[in-house]
């Protein structure tokens, strides 16, 4: 349905003293009726029905029966029009009488082929009845018909998907975004076509041996290996020299400890080395701040190898204790490029993690300790880690 409006305005005045122009105060209220009209008829054509409505208002409370009443009524009225009866169609598709909605769909194809959001509801029956061909083969001339709208191609990727040709998905949810930057539904659907996330389970079991001397510290030796699944090293090798000083009582920092490691990791692919140097606070309660910066050395097959930064601060409290038997607590934060502390980092990618631990000592030679980290990773990536530890000092 189309409105032409034709206006006419004609504009008299004595020309010799004007030299022919039409005056302002003529010419003004002309346009602004030119302007109202033209309001007047844009409202007109965009207004929608009342009976369509209506006919909204009873599918969104599931009345079929009076939302297929009040369609029929306006179809009585206008036999003719298409555009009615593809309400009634919709309606009931929506209500589940898909052999009735296909019957009518195909009725209104008959006699008027060219309308999109036809193929496009005849495809959603289809689809529903598990006819994937057909459905597609549907959609397939809706998109020729007008290849610029969004939602075709986001209804033709619906399809695809189901019919697990992810790769043409994945292209006409593109599509639709490119023709849409704003489609919702695009977005939606290339991320449900994401490759599904590898879970894989690994273990490792980590031993080490420390000697203590009055004079020079502390010097730690030790190894691990794993049944890695491609997940963590296969194995591991480490040393760890300590070495502190002791400061007054009633100062803020009682003492201070620092401790330089290396750590090797073999991985089926790669060859991690990482140096890390380590001070530890001690401070009145029994409470340790720590701060520690780590430079890892990776080869990975096929590249050369290079140096990464990262770093970590943890804070360590008591909690409680009974006896000789002691609670306490740690929180730490850490980020780098590469983080090979007990997480399972392989590869390029900046990272945060966030994590704390129990440790409860039974007596001077025995504890068991307890963590977990959460990390967040580039390319909206996590990694959660949690693990349990018994310790046995000789």
């Amino acid at each position: 349905m189309s409105l032409d409006w034709i206006f006419d305005i004609g504009l008299k005045e004595n020309s010799s003293s004007r030299g022919g122009r039409p005056s302002r105060r003529m010419l003004i209220p002309c346009l602004l009726l030119v302007l109202l009209f033209g309001a007047c008829a844009l409202w007109g054509q965009s207004q929608i029905p009342d009976w369509q409505i209506q006919v909204r208002k009873y599918c969104d409370t599931k009345d079929w029966e009076s939302a297929l009443r009040a369609v029929d009524q306006e179809i009585s009225r206008a036999p003719q029009d298409m555009d009615i009866r593809a309400w009634r169609a919709r309606v009931l598709a929506w209500s589940g009488h898909l052999p009735e909605a296909e019957k009518v769909y195909l009725e209104i194809l008959n006699v008027s082929r060219n309308d999109p959001d036809n193929w496009m509801g005849l495809s959603n029956v289809y689809l529903r009845e598990g006819r994937i061909v057909e459905a597609l083969r549907a959609l397939d001339t809706a998109v020729k018909l007008d290849p610029t709208r969004a939602d075709l191609h986001a209804a033709r990727a619906r399809v695809l998907r189901v019919a697990e040709e992810r790769n043409e998905a994945r292209l006409e949810f593109q599509n639709a975004l490119n023709l849409d930057p704003t489609s919702e539904e695009a977005r939606a659907g290339l991320v449900s076509l994401r490759p599904p996330l590898k879970h894989a389970e690994a273990g490792k079991f980590v031993g080490s041996v420390t000697r203590r001397q009055p004079q020079w510290g502390a010097i730690t030796a030790g190894g691990a290996v794993g049944d890695d699944n491609a997940v963590i090293p296969k194995s591991e090798a480490f040393f760890d020299l300590d070495h502190g000083w002791k400061g007054g009582e009633t100062t803020l920092v009682r003492a201070v400890e620092t401790v330089y490691g290396q750590h090797w990791y073999w991985y089926q692919a790669s060859r991690i080395l990482t140096l890390t140097g380590t001070t530890i606070l001690y401070l009145p309660r029994e409470w340790t701040l720590s701060l520690g910066a780590t430079g890892a050395r990776s080869a990975f097959s096929g590249t050369s190898a290079e140096w990464r930064p990262s770093g970590i601060t943890r804070l360590g409290f008591p909690l409680a204790n009974w006896g000789p038997k002691r609670l306490s607590g740690n929180v730490f934060f850490a980020a780098g490029t590469e983080n090979f502390g007990v997480l399972d980092q392989i590869g390029r990618f900046a990272s945060q993690t966030y994590g704390g631990g129990l440790r409860l000592q039974f007596t001077a030679r025995q504890d068991l300790t307890g963590y977990g980290s959460y990390q967040k990773r580039t390319e909206n990536r996590t990694d959660t880690s949690f693990g349990l530890n018994y310790g046995i000092h000789f």
